[in-house]
């Protein structure tokens, strides 16, 4: 089980920084580390449907295992995390056109 607990871990850790792959940039410029390496968020920013959609169903898949296996009371605030992670990481991409917007007005 802690396999999967751990594969649930990694898919929203990978979620989350390719949510932010966007938003990322705009908060280090606001903080003057700007620079031509930003560019490589821009190639991250295309896979970032793929990574969100494999990590969701890790989440997914983490939940039913531990459902199925009984261990549900044990590992539940670890999974908990886990998809809250994943849910932000949603929000994130989901609003990323609006979160820029407020950061250029903070410029």
């Amino acid at each position: 089980m802690h396999k999967y607990l751990g594969l649930s871990y990694i898919g929203s850790l990978s979620a989350l920084g390719v949510a932010t792959c966007c938003v990322l940039p705009m908060v280090m410029m606001l903080l003057g580390l700007g620079g031509s390496w930003l560019a490589v968020f821009g190639e991250i920013a295309a896979a970032s449907f793929y990574v969100l959609t494999i990590s969701t169903a890790l989440v997914v898949v983490s939940w039913l295992v531990s459902h199925r296996r009984g261990s549900m009371a044990r590992l539940k605030w670890w999974l908990v995390g886990s998809t809250a992670m994943t849910c932000l990481a949603w929000a994130i991409v989901l609003n990323e056109a609006q979160i820029n917007d407020y950061l250029i007005m903070r410029m």
